[in-house]
C-alpha cells in the first residue's frame, strides 16, 4: 500500500529539479560518472542487512532470493561503470570535409555521437524489488547514459523503495553528483502526471500488458511524444522435439517444473507453455512431479490476477489438471502451483485464452502428434521475451523452427530454460509486442544504455566547441569511425 502519494505540484517540482540535474550530469566527466555508479553499488551492498528485511516483509520473497537479487543490482551498476570509459557506447563517427565526395556534391565536416536523452521516468516493477526497481537496470542504464532519473515507486514495496532511495541519494551526493539527479515519487496519479510532464524525455516500465499499454498510449499521445520502453508480458513457450523427449523425459520434466515454480512463477521469463510429443514419457513424468506447496504471492493484485488466469485456463473445454500442489482450491490462503494439459487441437480452438500469460506458479502442457505442428504454432505466436527449444543438435525440425522463433522472440534458448536473465554484454531482454513496446531495445545487459541516448551530428563546428568524443585529438582515447574506417585508440 502506498505510504504517501506525491502531489502534482510536488511532482512538477521534482521534474524541474531533475531537468537542472540532467543539464549538469551530462557535462560531468565519464570518469566521475562511473565513480558515482560505483559509489551507489557499494552503498547498496553496505546497507544490505537493512534493506533485505524490508523487502522480505513487503514482498514475501525468500531471503536468499533477495540477497542474490541485490548482488545482481550492484553488479549491473558496476558493470555500467566499467563500460563507460571505453566509449564504444558513444558510437562516435567523424567524416572530414571532402570536396571530391562521389555523390556529386562536396561533403561537409560531420561528426556524430550519442548523447543523453534527458530526464527519464522509471516505473519500478513489483516482482524484482531491487533489480527492476529503485536502483535497478532502468535506473542504472539511464544514469550511465547521463540522465537524471525520476523513479515511480511500486505500491507493492513502498517502504523498501523509500529506504533504497535514501541509500542511492546519499551515495550520489557523497560522490559529488548534482542535487536532484535521482528522486522518487509515489502513487498511480503521480506517475501519470509525471509521464505527461514536458520535462520528462523518456520512460521505462516493467509490468502488466494492460498497465504498460495504458502508459505507452499516454506517452505517444503527448504534445511531444516520447520513447516508452515497456516490458509487458510473455508466455515464453518451450518446444520439445520427439528425440529429446525420448532421451531425457525425466530431466525435462524436472527442470521445467523448477523453472515454472521458481520465485512462485512470478518471473516474466517463466515458461508458461510446454509443447511435448503425445505419448511421450514427459506427461507421465510431469504427473509424478511434486509441486511446491502454496506460497503467498507478491501482493493482492498479482494473486487475484493469477487466480483469474488459472480459472480461465481451467474452464476451457479439453483442458485437464495434470499436476497440482496440495491445497489447490479457490479458497486457499495462498494459490498453489498447478500444471494443466491439453491437446494441440484444444489449443487451436482457443489460442487467445490458452496462450495468455498466467503470472504465477502455473503452466500448460500441450501435446502434439507431428513435429510439423511446432512450426504451425511458432507462426501463430505473439511477440515473446523468450522461446525455447529442447532438442538434439541434428533434429531436422530445428532447422526451420529456430528461425521462426527468432522472428517471434527476443531471446531463443537451446536446451536451457529461460528463467535467470544474466546481466552481460550480449544479453537481449525484449521482443516484439506485446512482450515489449520497443522491439529494437533491451532492458537487461549493457546494450540497455542505448535506450536513453539520442544521436546528434555536428557540422562544421570548430574543434574547441566539439564534444571530447568528436575532437580530432581524441582526448577520451576511444574507438571511433573516421572517414568510414574504424580507428582504434
Amino acid at each position: 500500500m502506498t505510504l504517501h502519494a506525491t502531489s502534482d505540484d510536488r511532482v512538477d517540482q521534482i521534474i524541474e529539479r531533475a531537468g537542472r540535474a540532467s543539464e549538469q550530469w551530462k557535462r560531468v566527466s565519464i570518469a566521475d560518472r562511473a565513480q558515482a555508479l560505483d559509489a551507489v553499488a557499494d552503498a547498496l551492498d553496505q546497507h544490505a542487512d537493512e534493506l533485505i528485511p524490508l523487502a522480505q516483509r513487503e514482498t514475501h520473497l525468500a531471503e536468499a532470493r533477495l540477497r542474490g537479487e541485490l548482488r545482481r543490482t550492484s553488479f549491473q551498476l558496476r558493470m555500467f561503470a566499467e563500460m563507460l570509459p571505453e566509449g564504444l557506447w558513444l558510437d562516435a563517427r567523424i567524416d572530414h570535409a571532402d570536396a571530391e565526395w562521389p555523390m556529386g556534391a562536396p561533403r561537409p565536416d560531420l561528426r556524430r555521437q550519442l548523447e543523453p536523452i534527458g530526464t527519464t521516468l522509471v516505473f519500478a516493477a513489483s516482482n524484482f524489488p531491487f533489480a527492476f526497481s529503485v536502483a535497478g537496470g532502468d535506473t542504472a542504464s539511464a544514469l550511465a547514459a547521463g540522465n537524471a532519473v525520476v523513479l515511480k515507486a511500486h505500491p507493492g514495496h513502498p517502504e523498501l523503495s523509500d529506504a533504497t532511495t535514501d541509500v542511492v541519494v546519499a551515495a550520489l551526493a557523497a560522490a559529488g553528483a548534482p542535487e536532484g539527479l535521482f528522486q522518487t515519487i509515489h502513487g498511480t496519479e503521480a506517475g501519470v502526471h509525471a509521464l505527461r510532464a514536458p520535462g520528462v524525455k523518456a520512460a521505462a516500465f516493467t509490468g502488466s500488458v494492460r498497465g504498460g499499454r495504458a502508459l505507452f498510449d499516454i506517452a505517444a499521445s503527448r504534445p511531444e511524444p516520447i520513447p516508452f520502453y515497456g516490458e509487458l508480458g510473455s508466455t515464453n513457450p518451450a518446444f520439445v522435439t520427439k528425440r529429446a523427449a525420448e532421451r531425457d523425459a525425466a530431466g525435462i520434466a524436472r527442470d521445467f517444473v523448477a523453472s515454472v515454480t521458481g520465485s512462485a512463477g512470478q518471473l516474466c521469463t517463466k515458461p508458461g507453455v510446454l509443447f511435448a510429443p503425445a505419448g511421450s514419457a514427459i506427461v507421465a513424468e510431469l504427473e509424478a512431479q511434486q509441486l511446491p506447496a502454496a506460497t503467498p504471492l507478491l501482493n493482492g493484485g498479482i494473486e487475484s490476477g493469477f487466480r483469474d488466469s488459472v480459472a480461465s485456463t481451467r474452464a476451457v473445454d479439453g483442458v485437464r489438471t495434470l499436476a497440482a500442489a496440495p491445497d489447490d482450491a479457490s479458497d486457499a490462503q495462498a494459490p498453489s502451483a498447478v500444471l494443466f494439459t491439453a491437446s494441440s487441437e484444444t489449443l487451436r480452438a482457443d489460442m487467445d485464452t490458452l496462450m495468455s500469460e498466467m503470472f504465477g506458479p502455473a503452466a500448460l502442457v500441450v501435446t502434439y502428434d507431428d513435429e510439423s505442428e511446432l512450426l504451425e504454432f511458432a507462426d501463430l505466436l505473439e511477440g515473446q521475451l523468450t522461446a525455447t527449444i529442447i532438442g538434439e543438435d541434428d533434429d531436422e525440425i530445428a532447422v526451420d523452427l529456430l528461425p521462426k522463433l527468432s522472428e517471434r522472440a527476443g531471446r531463443v534458448l537451446w536446451n536451457q530454460w529461460p528463467t535467470g536473465v544474466s546481466v552481460t554484454w550480449a544479453q537481449q531482454h525484449g521482443g516484439p509486442y506485446p512482450a515489449t513496446t520497443a522491439v529494437g531495445t533491451t532492458s537487461v545487459g549493457m546494450a540497455a544504455i542505448t535506450r536513453f541516448l539520442r544521436p546528434v551530428a555536428y557540422q562544421n563546428v570548430p574543434e574547441g566547441l566539439l564534444p571530447d568524443a568528436l575532437k580530432e585529438s581524441n582526448p577520451l582515447g576511444i574507438v571511433r569511425r573516421v572517414d568510414g574506417i574504424l580507428i582504434l585508440p
